[in-house]
């Protein structure tokens, strides 16, 4: 007996969402068509339909607002693998913001499996209508829209060259509608039109009567795309491989934020500590965050050394946090507890209630893009956790070295009498 997709918990759709329906009637199709859920990938989209990732026991990716279609493409190719199903769950919303990306998906007829949860409306936001809104139901909401009528995503998705594309509501004939699609080879588009309690259709006798869609099944009888594996260049091939060179006092786990300004060496800060982190021996991690404006506003970059492997790279409470910036501590002010050591910019000094470990004119010492490598290099030297040897030796290898070791030796200078 096959294993259900599904783990058994409660359902977080509303009560009467036909997402919960679709969820239920997916995991039975793939039980009786023996998937394994080990061999199943789910590629959910945003809006309502994506909080189902939370529901399943396979594999599961979740994407931006209509770009679902487009990942589970490169999964499908990457795998190569017919066994493996690759499965798409996305709303009207989605697929119209992403259509270009369902199209392609089908133009190419890449073997997947695309879900389109249409309840008519942006559920998540407050019941806009999209792109396949029927026509009748727009009447009452926006009636000059009614003059528009919506894309027929299945026929579109069959004139671009899916296997299989068909329109159909839910309730009975979905299981093996589903079980239809899963088992084609190739692209298929399953377009379900389901109720959404909140801010849409109620009930299925409505949703018959106001989705004025016409159930629909096409087929292409074409050969699904795959690719032939083929060995490529590596593209680490050129990545240096850091060996341990020095040693680390680090006994325990240090989870480190950098939190500055953007386009002030934050992120640079960071891979240079999590290098010197490997040159001594430890397992490293860094992430970085900024907004989409790169330039302007703030920078944050976390670090974890390790003596033991790292296998969760989030930092909930950091053991050490730099501040170098209104910026940076805007943004992690509420990270700041009572265990955290705290590294800031004199400039800052009066803006925190704990007081800090370190606490230095760093950006007048090391300039704006200089002032957090100098901070994480004045801490070395004084904690000792890690040789500041090899923090100086990762900056040597850089194609910045000239200015950073420039900055670095702000450090190295003696402290003028009277100081």
């Amino acid at each position: 007996m096959v294993e259900s997709i599904l783990i058994g918990k409660p359902s977080p759709f509303c009560p009467g969402c036909g997402h919960s329906v679709v969820t239920h009637d997916l995991g039975r199709a793939l039980e009786e068509l023996g998937v394994d859920p080990l061999d199943t990938i789910v590629v959910s989209d945003i809006g309502c339909c994506g909080i189902v990732d939370g529901l399943l026991t396979s594999h599961t990716v979740h994407g931006l607002h209509g770009r679902s279609p487009a990942l589970a493409l490169g999964i499908t190719l990457g795998l190569n693998n017919p066994r493996k199903k690759v499965i798409v769950i996305q709303g009207d919303g989605g697929a119209t913001i992403g259509l270009q990306h369902v199209l392609e998906a089908a133009r190419q007829n890449v073997d997947l499996t695309l879900l389109i949860l249409n309840n008519m409306v942006y559920g998540m936001t407050g019941g806009q209508i999209s792109g396949l809104s029927a026509t009748e139901f727009k009447a009452d909401r926006f009636p000059e829209a009614r003059k528009i009528p919506p894309y027929d995503i299945c026929q579109l998705a069959h004139n671009a060259g899916a296997a299989f594309s068909c329109r159909t509501f839910v309730g009975k004939k979905l299981l093996e509608t589903l079980k239809t699609a899963i088992e084609t080879e190739g692209f298929s588009l399953v377009e379900v039109i389901d109720m959404c309690p909140s801010h849409g259709v109620r009930k299925l006798k409505d949703l018959q009567q106001l989705a004025d869609y016409p159930e629909a099944s096409y087929q292409n009888h074409r050969t699904p795309f795959r690719v032939t594996p083929r060995e490529t260049v590596s593209l680490l091939q050129d990545v240096e491989i850091l060996k341990p060179e020095f040693k680390s006092s680090l006994e325990h786990r240090l989870r480190i934020i950098l939190a500055g300004s953007a386009g002030e060496g934050i992120q640079l800060a960071g891979d240079l500590l999590a290098a010197a982190g490997m040159l001594s021996g430890l397992y490293c991690t860094k992430k970085g965050e900024y907004p989409i404006t790169v330039g302007t506003g703030f920078s944050i970059a976390e670090i974890i050394l390790s003596r033991d492997p790292v296998h969760y790279t989030g930092i909930d409470t950091p053991d050490l946090l730099f501040i170098l910036s209104p910026d940076g501590l805007a943004k992690v002010k509420d990270r700041i507890t009572a265990t955290t050591r705290l590294i800031i910019d004199e400039s800052l000094a009066g803006e925190v209630e704990q007081p800090p470990f370190i606490v230095r004119d760093f950006r007048g010492a090391g300039g704006k893009k200089g002032a957090a490598l100098l901070a994480v290099y004045s801490w070395l030297k004084q904690s000792k956790l890690l040789p500041p040897e090899a923090l100086k030796s990762i900056a040597e290898k850089h194609r910045k070295r000239d200015n950073l070791l420039r900055i670095l030796q702000k450090e190295e200078m003696p402290t003028p009498e009277g100081d």
